[in-house]
């Protein structure tokens, strides 16, 4: 196995089960956004596309008819207002300003798609868990709006 660098972005754990905890973290395919894209197939709402690049802050799942983005944020690294998560207990400095950098960018982000005429979706880790179904509806209202007032992508 290749040991792992550190690259200094982040502070050393105090145990190696936290780092690695870490490292199992994805950013693509995530347990959450699987949940919804099967949701989605199911439903028979097709045709989106992965994370693409050209778009700011790389949605999760884009409609690029429709110019709706979806982000399917994890309650930890987000900071979900429903959760209330606690910071963590070692390292509280870096973790409350990582938060506070990550709550700012995904604020930048979903201004940026506004700005470019796209409609964001936000939803919650736990709340798709939850309810996949919901978040399907609102999808496809969000699709059909767009379409019934024959506003051009």
């Amino acid at each position: 196995m290749i040991p792992y660098i550190r690259d200094g972005r982040s502070p050393i754990p105090k145990k190696e089960r936290t780092s690695i905890v870490m490292r199992a973290n994805k950013a693509k395919d995530t347990r959450p956004e699987v949940i919804l894209r099967q949701a989605l197939w199911k439903s028979g709402l097709r045709g989106y596309r992965l994370h693409p690049k050209q778009l700011p802050g790389r949605p999760d799942i884009t409609f690029t008819k429709g110019k709706v983005a979806i982000f399917i944020n994890g309650c930890f690294w987000h900071r979900c207002p429903s959760c209330d998560l606690p910071l963590p207990k070692s390292n509280t400095t870096f973790w409350k300003t990582k938060f506070e950098a990550n709550v700012a960018r995904d604020k930048k982000k979903l201004q940026a798609l506004k700005d470019f005429g796209w409609r964001p979706i936000v939803i919650w880790e736990c709340k798709i868990k939850a309810h996949p179904a919901i978040y399907v509806r609102l999808i496809r209202h969000m699709l059909h709006k767009r379409n019934k007032h024959n506003i051009k992508p």
